[in-house]
Order: structure tokens, then C-alpha cells, then sequence
């Protein structure tokens, strides 16, 4: 019996406009899977009605098989550094 990874979801944070762009067009590129959907999001923590954090919530979708024909098995790793 095989299990077949179908979807994934993955969220970020990014420093920069330009670093979570940076992240969206990677995804675009990568012939691995298909980036089915996408979301990019300015976040802000305020305190006291000031300005004290900010950064760019990048969301990724990514389809790696067809769920009624899956054909690749794929092995997820994630490396916390």
C-alpha cells in the first residue's frame, strides 16, 4: 500500500516585499510540483497604536500528484536549522 502526498501548504515569513516576491517566483519556477495557489500578506504588530514589527505572510500551495492518478511518491524532510 502507497500514500501519495496530493497538496501542500506551506507559510512563510518574509523580512521584505522583494524577499516574499522572491519566494512566490522560486515556487513558480520549480518544475517539482505545480504552485496551484498563492497569497502574499503585509502584517504589522502595533503597540499602542505604534508601528513595532512588521512583515509579509507568504502562503504556498503546491500540487504534487493528481488525486484519482497519482504517479510520483514523494518524501517530505523538513530541517529546522
Amino acid at each position: 500500500m502507497s500514500e501519495f502526498l496530493i497538496n501542500a501548504t506551506e507559510v512563510y515569513r518574509a523580512d521584505s516585499e522583494e524577499a516574499a516576491n522572491y519566494l512566490i517566483e522560486t515556487a513558480k519556477e520549480d518544475n517539482s510540483y505545480a504552485l496551484i495557489k498563492y497569497n502574499c500578506e503585509h502584517k504589522t504588530r502595533t503597540s499602542k497604536g505604534e508601528i513595532i514589527d512588521e512583515w509579509w505572510r507568504v502562503t504556498l500551495t503546491k500540487r504534487f500528484n493528481d488525486e484519482k492518478e497519482p504517479g510520483t511518491l514523494v518524501r517530505v524532510n523538513y530541517e529546522v536549522k
